[in-house]
């Protein structure tokens, strides 16, 4: 593991030099690839050291980091092109792929809680610094309270813990049965997740963030709670087996609504913003579960979402970087503007619903089977979640692929070879992940 943090702090005086935009980004796909060799495919612990170590859950989510990283670099060449503080953000960028590459792999609890607080700063500035709208400010201001209010119990869980047990090592965590040191743990990662009731922080700072933002939001920020509650389920089996239920039905309650809700969005990035919320409503109901299916299919699941989501903010952007606007209603009848781009919209909307030959599907089968085989009563809600999540990605498409051109549009410019090149490249390891989909279910 520190032969790959020594090479991210390499990268450090690449963001000194001027003209070193695109060299960022082919080494991040470079390290992606680096790191992709070292994967394992088994379920053990691997690289250990004196803080870090893998297992194939690191593994996952720590190329998956490599991977948006590289993609927020593609996604952002208007910030090179208008010279707009470019140095500064390919700084935030390398902070931020810092600190999830530690979080991810961290091998000790404070470690780990260190790297997941650090995480937000360089979003929060990514954020602040080249969002679009003035209430980026406001959307900023509830992504730092809502995760620092929730994260303060999960310190005083961890000395407590310590205090007791004399460990933070993930590695030799022993069980608690108490529901209140469950909340103070969890808590941080329910907002993360985001779980219904503790969301309403994610469609504000997707709106409010610049691509990259948003990218890294969906693609990743998200599923630190995931992976905090898959590390930590340990801890809190027999909490978790009697209160459960409390839980899955929030998340899967929540993700009905929540569908309903993205069925009246006029913006665009709005609309994706909510879905993420119904599509991890389904990974919590997952891992509560305590069963294998669960906690395979969540994994799978928050895999699928980073690549699936982040894929369609591109998209959105390269429409609001044309009409200026991320509204519904002018954003109408691309379908004869951008002919290529509407297949590619076509496509993503199509993995959003989980359509087969996705890995959407994938995740979404396993945890459908998952929640079914705990309590048959939850089939409702299920089909519910399904049927509107192809509702709104149908209308999502229908709506900005067809209908009459607003007529207000005075010129526009047509789709470039970087842009195909980004959302083949969300596309592609989306749906061919599911040749290759049973390395998913060895990390238990």
């Amino acid at each position: 593991m520190m032969k790959f943090i020594f090479v991210l702090m390499m990268m450090v005086p690449l963001n000194f030099k001027q003209k070193m935009f695109w060299l960022n980004q082919f080494i991040y796909l470079l390290m992606f690839f680096l790191f992709m060799i070292n994967f394992k495919f088994n379920f053990m612990y691997d690289n250990l050291g004196y803080f870090f170590m893998c297992d194939l859950l690191s593994y996952v989510m720590v190329l998956l980091s490599f991977w948006i990283c590289s993609l927020m670099l593609l996604a952002s060449s208007k910030i090179n092109n208008y010279k707009n503080y470019e140095q500064l953000f390919l700084w935030m960028i390398l902070l931020l792929l810092i600190a999830l590459f530690m979080t991810f792999t961290a091998s000790n609890l404070f470690v780990f809680y260190l790297f997941f607080e650090m995480s937000l700063i360089p979003t929060l500035i990514l954020i602040i610094g080249w969002g679009y709208q003035p209430e980026r400010i406001q959307a900023g201001s509830y992504l730092l309270f809502y995760t620092m209010v929730a994260s303060l119990p999960m310190m005083i869980f961890m000395f407590n813990y310590y205090y007791l047990f004399n460990t933070l090592s993930f590695m030799i965590l022993e069980n608690m049965s108490s529901f209140i040191m469950f909340m103070f743990m969890n808590m941080v990662f329910l907002v993360k997740m985001p779980m219904y009731f503790v969301h309403l922080w994610l469609p504000k700072a997707h709106v409010e963030a610049p691509v990259s933002g948003s990218m890294i939001l969906a693609g990743v920020m998200l599923k630190l709670g995931g992976y905090g509650m898959l590390r930590l389920v340990v801890i809190f089996e027999s909490v978790i087996s009697e209160l459960n239920y409390i839980f899955i039905i929030i998340s899967l309650l929540g993700g009905m609504i929540v569908s309903l809700i993205c069925l009246r969005q006029s913006d665009i990035k709005s609309l994706i913003a909510y879905s993420s919320v119904a599509h991890m409503g389904l990974v919590l109901g997952g891992i509560m579960t305590l069963n294998y299916w669960g906690l395979y299919g969540s994994l799978a699941m928050m895999l699928a979402h980073g690549l699936c989501s982040s894929g369609l903010f591109c998209l959105a952007n390269i429409s609001y970087e044309r009409l200026m606007s991320r509204s519904l209603y002018l954003n109408k009848g691309m379908i004869n503007l951008m002919p290529s781009l509407s297949l590619l919209w076509f496509l993503l909307c199509s993995s959003n619903m989980a359509a087969p030959p996705s890995f959407n599907l994938v995740g979404e089968i396993m945890l459908i089977n998952s929640l079914v085989s705990w309590n048959y009563l939850v089939m409702f809600f299920i089909m519910m979640i399904s049927f509107f999540s192809a509702v709104y990605s149908l209308y999502l498409f229908s709506f900005s692929q067809h209908g009459m051109i607003y007529s207000g549009i005075y010129s526009m410019m047509n789709s470039n070879l970087r842009e195909y090149l980004l959302l083949i490249l969300h596309w592609l390891p989306l749906n061919m992940l599911i040749l290759k989909g049973e390395i998913f279910f060895l990390w238990i």
